[in-house]
């Protein structure tokens, strides 16, 4: 049996912690080509893999998936004249299409947001004790220690950091310079040291004799966690966790995403849906340019674009 090729490149997407969102074709009326269960992903660039049903939907898809993405809700986007739907809601968006395709459709909308990675390099207790409730909060956890030399991961597996992870050095002096350097040589999104004022200054200075450069010593959070005054190590690693959590409730130090190109909208002035100025149907007339969300509008305009205006 084939295996769907939409969903084998979600797999490949997970495994590479890169978001997503995975729209589904819910239910139709015919004559719409797009079928239930029909899939597609749509990257945060604006990428569409797969196909849900004919040219009209497809800027729709887009605008909502990366609304939904953004927000990290699902959503459910109603395709179709709008008296053949519920009203709107939050939940659900319903696009008026008055193509001479004619048909309606409903697709759910579901982001894929990767869990958080936390990872820590150490063995002392707080970086132990900062596991397991990293675990329990739900976020992917790589321990990593250093064996002759090199930082291993203790699961097995790669001892990489990945782009986007949030790490935390607390080694209790035995190996600080390596383990930040390889947090600071990282995309990490959040770098933080497990060590006094003094210890945490005489660190950076070695790092700085080493040729890394301020900007990059700067990322470095320390003392690292919420100031809850003299604790125990076991402590400490819940004031560093209570500040991640704190940190990610404010939207900072997400993944880095590629930056889409700032594209406009305009209406399509044949069926009314909403398009991007990006789109390839496009006409000038007397002047102006105006943008379709499939090549039977634009013919339809070209044709007699005095009647659409």
């Amino acid at each position: 049996m084939s295996r769907d090729p939409v969903l084998a490149a979600a797999s490949e997407l997970d495994a590479a912690r890169r978001p997503y969102v995975l729209a589904t074709v819910v239910w139709r009326r015919r004559p719409t080509s797009g079928k239930p269960g029909a899939k597609a992903l749509i990257l945060p660039d604006g990428t569409m893999r797969g196909w849900l049903g004919g040219a009209c939907a497809g800027p729709a898809v887009v605008r909502e998936a990366l609304r939904a993405l953004a927000k990290g809700r699902p959503r459910l986007l109603c395709l179709g004249p709008e008296d053949e739907f519920p009203p709107a809601g939050d939940a659900r968006i319903v696009e008026a299409v008055h193509c001479a395709s004619e048909g309606a459709m409903e697709i759910f909308l579901e982001p894929r947001i990767p869990v958080p990675r936390l990872v820590t390099i150490g063995e002392a207790p707080a970086a132990v004790t900062m596991a397991r409730l990293a675990e329990v909060l739900g976020y992917d956890v790589q321990r990593l220690h250093l064996t002759d030399g090199a930082l291993v991961d203790a699961g097995g597996g790669s001892p990489e950091i990945g782009d986007g992870s949030w790490v935390v050095v607390a080694t209790m002096g035995e190996y600080d310079e390596a383990g930040l350097a390889a947090a600071l040589a990282s995309r990490a999104s959040y770098v933080a040291l497990v060590a006094s004022k003094k210890r945490a200054a005489a660190v950076l200075g070695e790092l700085r004799g080493r040729g890394v450069a301020e900007e990059q010593l700067a990322r470095v959070r320390s003392p690292a966690g919420l100031d809850l005054g003299p604790i125990s190590h076991e402590e400490i690693a819940v004031a560093v966790l209570a500040e991640v959590v704190k940190l990610k409730a404010e939207g900072l130090f997400e993944p880095a995403e590629p930056a889409a190109d700032v594209v406009t909208e305009a209406r399509d002035p044949v069926c009314g849906m909403t398009v991007r100025t990006d789109s390839r149907h496009r006409a000038v007339y007397e002047g102006r340019t105006y943008y379709f969300c499939c090549g039977g509008c634009r013919e339809r305009f070209v044709a007699a674009p005095a009647s659409f205006l």
